[in-house]
């Protein structure tokens, strides 16, 4: 047994020592602990020692009490004992707290059996506490090792949680950094290779720079020789305009000394007469005061079977770009001309030359058959039309008026009146039995660019830089209609053989198709990116052709309004395109060569 050795005067200290005593909970851990009955042998103190066997007995009925709840079970709170009385439910403490460091002492030495060294150290401790040289602070408590090692397990796990997912993002950046070791082998092997190509194109453009250096004494040579003819060209050009304009003086003396000897007036055309002319009158031609019956009306004709047209013959007629082509009415001959300021006339299909001709001062711009087929017209850019004669092969009249260039020009169905386009902004009519301007249609703000006749009427169509297609009528010389709807220039314009639809292009590469009666648009057809610069109807009305800036001939169907195929063969531009009066060939001109479909 062990004996506490307790003064009185420590009386209020030992009873605070058991109420902490009494506050304990022993762990189940303690269950082989051997309690026993500590007798106080201290007859001076009986109040002590019934206090100590208070506290004995109530360790013992907690020892009893957790000896036999060893198996955890759940007890809520608030139940009633037997009796009615309120004891304090039994639970499982789910939170050990740490012991203080004096009751861990006593109880270890109580567990190892040194009661002796017990008695010693309450003594000690006693005092101390007496004295007040201990402190709560001083004392502390002892670490729990299972709170300790939860905790350590808790870190232990947000650290391998922590390890997981850095094991992810590395699993992931090391994806990553494959990837991206790829893609860098292959922008390397990519590079390689655009070096090695780099490097062929810059031995190829060496040896293209050698090959330019070689040539570039020759074409100075030939540009010195070009130089030396252009001016021999423009001192020649000086002496042949020096010597026509002698030449008209002379005439203009003649002429007026003629007029003093005949007393009579002459006209202001040249005298030379032909079969295909009427002769000349002393009064103006008599227009027209209807319309004629156009005699294909009511016919029927063919439509050009547009996936059998093939190249049949190519040749070069001129010296320099050909500007217009046109058939004769009724016999295979076909007629050109050319910035070379010449005209030729070449048979179909053959391609022989049958006459040529030459007198205007610059570019050829334009050319059209009479309808008896005896005569042409030629528009230039000296600012005159001229019409030639076939029998004598010369000029017979030279129609002089317009202030610019003149593109184009057409002749009435009965063949006395001519109808020319110009820049200077606009459409003149001309006599060919007086040679005199008859009426001058003004209206367009800019160049116009092509004139056409409805057939068998006194209606002219026009088309213009200023966007717009004309229609005026020859005796008053006034515009009837005016259609709208191109977005650029207009190039070409042209009648079918019926007369009631026009077709247009401009330089969007747009085809228009429009109805004269209603005076409305019909159909828009796309023939490309490139400016179209001719169009024509064949005979049927039902097939569209156009030429185009890049190359090619443009075949669309009228009725449908569709695109349906390209003329393939010129490597420049196309700048005139026709359809014979059959409608077996198709004649196209370009800036190479001529080619005969």
């Amino acid at each position: 047994m062990v004996k506490p050795a307790a003064p009185t005067k420590q009386k209020s200290l030992a009873d605070d020592d058991l109420l902490k005593l009494e506050k304990m909970e022993l762990s189940d851990d303690e269950d082989d602990f051997q309690y026993t009955n500590v007798d106080v042998m201290d007859d001076d103190d009986d109040d002590d020692e019934a206090d100590f066997q208070t506290v004995l007995r109530n360790l013992n009925k907690e020892k009893d009490i957790s000896s036999t709840e060893k198996a955890p079970s759940p007890v809520f709170k608030g139940q009633s004992g037997s009796g009615g009385s309120n004891i304090p439910s039994r639970t499982i403490s789910t939170q050990v707290r740490p012991s203080v460091v004096d009751d861990f002492i006593r109880n270890f030495l109580i567990k190892i059996s040194m009661p002796r060294t017990l008695d010693v150290f309450n003594t000690e401790w006693y005092e101390l506490m007496a004295k007040g040289k201990l402190k709560e602070e001083d004392i502390g408590i002892v670490p729990d090792i299972y709170l300790r090692n939860q905790s350590l397990d808790d870190q232990v796990k947000a650290l391998r949680k922590q390890l997981d997912e850095t094991k992810k993002i590395t699993e992931k950046a090391k994806g990553t950094w494959d990837k991206f070791r790829h893609q860098r082998d292959v922008h390397k092997m990519h590079h390689q290779r655009v070096v090695q190509e780099k490097n062929s194109l810059m031995d190829k453009i060496k040896k293209l720079r050698k090959n330019i250096a070689a040539y570039e004494p020759l074409l100075s040579e030939l540009r010195t020789k070009y130089e030396v003819a252009m001016k021999e060209k423009m001192l020649m050009r000086l002496e042949r305009d020096r010597f026509m304009a002698k030449t008209d003086a002379l005439e203009a003396q003649v002429r007026a000394l003629e007029q003093k000897d005949s007393k009579g007036s002459t006209s202001k055309s040249s005298p030379a007469k032909s079969s295909g002319l009427k002769k000349i009158k002393k009064g103006d031609t008599k227009l027209p005061t209807e319309n004629a019956p156009n005699p294909n009306a009511d016919k029927t004709f063919d439509p050009v079977q547009i996936k059998r047209v093939e190249l049949v013959k190519v040749f070069q007629g001129h010296q320099n770009s050909i500007a217009a082509v046109a058939f004769h009415p009724k016999n295979p001959v076909l007629a050109t001309v050319s910035d070379d300021e010449t005209w030729k006339l070449w048979s179909i299909p053959t391609c022989e030359l049958i006459m040529s001709g030459e007198g205007h001062r610059d570019w050829i711009a334009g050319i059209e058959f009479h309808p008896r087929g005896t005569h042409i017209a030629t528009s230039s850019g000296d600012n005159t039309i001229k019409i030639w004669d076939f029998v004598s092969a010369s000029c017979t009249l030279t129609l002089q008026d317009h202030a610019h260039p003149v593109w184009e020009s057409a002749f009435h169905h009965d063949g006395d009146f001519l109808a020319s386009a110009s820049m200077d902004h606009t459409c003149k009519l001309w006599d060919l039995n007086t040679g005199k301007c008859r009426k001058t249609f003004r209206g367009h703000v800019d160049s116009v660019n092509s004139v056409c006749f409805q057939p068998y009427t006194v209606n002219i169509c026009t088309g213009s830089g200023d966007k717009t297609i004309s229609i005026w009528d020859i005796r008053s010389g006034l515009c009837v209609q005016t259609f709208y709807g191109h977005q650029n220039t207009c190039n070409s314009v042209a009648f079918s053989t019926a007369g009631d639809t026009i077709a247009s292009c401009d330089a969007d590469g747009f085809i228009k198709l429009w109805d004269v009666r209603m005076v409305a648009e019909r159909a828009t057809i796309d023939g490309g990116q490139q400016p179209l610069n001719s169009v024509a109807f064949d005979k049927s009305g039902q097939v569209v052709v156009a030429a185009s800036d890049d190359g090619m001939i443009k075949m669309c169907n009228a009725r449908t309004f569709e695109y349906v195929s390209d003329l393939k063969g010129h490597d420049g531009p196309v700048q005139s395109v026709k359809f014979d009066p059959v409608g077996r060939y198709i004649a196209s001109a370009s800036s190479d060569l001529l080619r005969v479909s």
